[in-house]
């Protein structure tokens, strides 16, 4: 290797790393997968929706984690006395965990979404939230207007899911069927 590829391959380590780094307030840590590794509401597994999971940290030290957005506005609306002192969302492109007040959502546009058909992405970086913009289409919105659409979109959604799981029961019945 030489001097020029080693300073080249230096360069992009630093500016891969850079990348990585959770931008606004990941102080939470990155370890809530392991912690809380199904969502409570849904049972989804919160590791394979990293990049839509919630994460809630309450003030007498417990913490809660949800798959998305939808997850969590139903959480919030059953426990309305247990108010969060930290929202963290997963950012969209990273999946690490960041300030979910502070993120630059999107909301909206042709990627489908986790639990709802309204989408809503959460990003650190105004740059990847636009680019997902050029990409797929939405708009951005404040977190009090995401989880605004999220109580909106809940019939729509919660029978969106009912339909959906209604579907594979059929399927899985149809492909074992029960011997009598």
């Amino acid at each position: 290797m030489t001097s020029t590829m080693r300073i080249g391959f230096f360069i992009l380590c630093i500016i891969y790393g850079f990348q990585v780094v959770a931008p606004q307030g990941a102080e939470c840590g990155n370890d809530d997968i392991m912690k809380m590794p199904t969502c409570p509401i849904c049972k989804m597994d919160r590791k394979m929706f990293s990049h839509s999971r919630m994460a809630f940290e309450f003030p007498d030290g417990s913490a809660s984690g949800f798959c998305s957005l939808h997850c969590a506005a139903l959480e919030i609306a059953y426990r309305p006395g247990k108010v969060p002192s930290k929202i963290m969302v997963g950012d969209y492109n990273s999946r690490n965990l960041i300030d979910a007040e502070k993120a630059i959502w999107v909301m909206g546009g042709s990627k489908m979404g986790v639990m709802t058909t309204n989408a809503k992405w959460a990003f650190g970086v105004e740059k990847d939230a636009k680019s997902f913009i050029s990409q797929h289409g939405g708009q951005i919105v404040s977190f009090e207007e995401a989880l605004s659409s999220a109580y909106a979109d809940m019939y729509k959604d919660t029978r969106m899911i009912r339909e959906k799981r209604k579907k594979m029961k059929k399927t899985k019945a149809s492909r074992h069927p029960r011997k009598e």
